[in-house]
């Protein structure tokens, strides 16, 4: 690998101290190195046109190494993803089950990324879109998860769910979680979710705090296609939800409205240099937690 893009999120790396150490040693190694610094990463509405390259990534990069957490690196793969370029992921968080490489651990990478010694792991996303009176309003990528929820007033909201344009049931709950394996360790594990493998091929679906006793997650085919309508409330009530795209990209819903999710065509690559397994990772991190 020769070029380099550097994504830091400026929250975690305030001094640019770990940011500068990077590109110091790469341009040492005869890299070249570009460096974006993002200041805040906090949820920002679907845009109905985005562009297809926002962070004016150079098209011949061969690696973008993300500084952050796992929400800076989720944010770059959906700015990224139609590039097709492999992302590496540097935890100055907490809990990070993308960004694999700890603080501790970038001079080794780095040694590996110069020398090309590394895997490229795929991954699934997920593409999801909302229709309203049979209209697209927005559409947007997710690496983790797609999340409809209530906003506004605290109250109980029904949604109906149909897969494949068969009516699958009606929840009475606070949403709705639809995870890829990726995500399965996110949102959908806190609601009570299953912890899936990050290569399995498949979605994961789980109401949350749902206002039932018998209510369980649905595992779902990766060629499946998830349609989750906001229903009438009680007495004809017009019910507030929103979508949220990788606890990012948002988009305020209402009765009547559809939203439609089902694999993308296409991936996103991580870059893998640990020898740790999945479980052994998963251990770690909730013996952390």
């Amino acid at each position: 690998m020769n070029k380099f893009y550097i994504v830091t999120n400026r929250d975690k790396d305030p001094q640019l101290e770990t940011t500068n150490y990077i590109c110091e040693f790469l341009k040492e190694h005869g890299r070249e190195v570009t460096v974006l610094s993002r200041e805040s990463l906090g949820k920002y509405a679907v845009r109905e046109s985005r562009e297809h390259n926002p962070l004016q990534i150079p098209e011949d990069t061969d690696c973008i190494l993300v500084l952050g957490g796992d929400g800076t690196l989720l944010q770059t793969a959906r700015d990224t993803v139609e590039l097709g370029i492999p992302l590496l992921g540097i935890n100055l968080g907490t809990l990070g089950f993308l960004a694999e490489v700890e603080k501790a651990g970038i001079p080794e990478a780095l040694e590996h990324l110069i020398a090309d010694e590394y895997e490229t792991e795929e991954r699934m996303l997920l593409t999801g879109k909302v229709l309203r009176n049979g209209e697209e309003i927005c559409s947007a990528h997710a690496l983790n998860d797609v999340v409809v929820n209530r906003c506004g007033r605290l109250m109980v909201l029904s949604y109906e769910v149909f897969v494949n344009g068969q009516k699958l049931n009606r929840y009475q709950a606070d949403g709705m979680i639809v995870a890829t394996p990726t995500g399965s360790t996110g949102y959908n594990m806190s609601a009570g979710g299953p912890i899936v493998a990050p290569g399995a091929q498949l979605m994961v679906m789980t109401p949350i705090c749902p206002h039932t006793l018998n209510t369980r997650s649905i595992v779902l085919s990766a060629q499946d296609r998830v349609e989750i309508v906001i229903a009438q409330g009680r007495d004809e009530q017009v019910q507030e939800a929103e979508i949220n795209f990788d606890g990012g990209l948002t988009q305020k819903l209402m009765t009547g409205d559809r939203v439609v999710m089902q694999r993308s065509e296409q991936t996103i690559k991580l870059i893998h240099m640990s020898k740790v397994s999945f479980l052994e990772t998963l251990h770690r991190k909730m013996s952390e937690s």
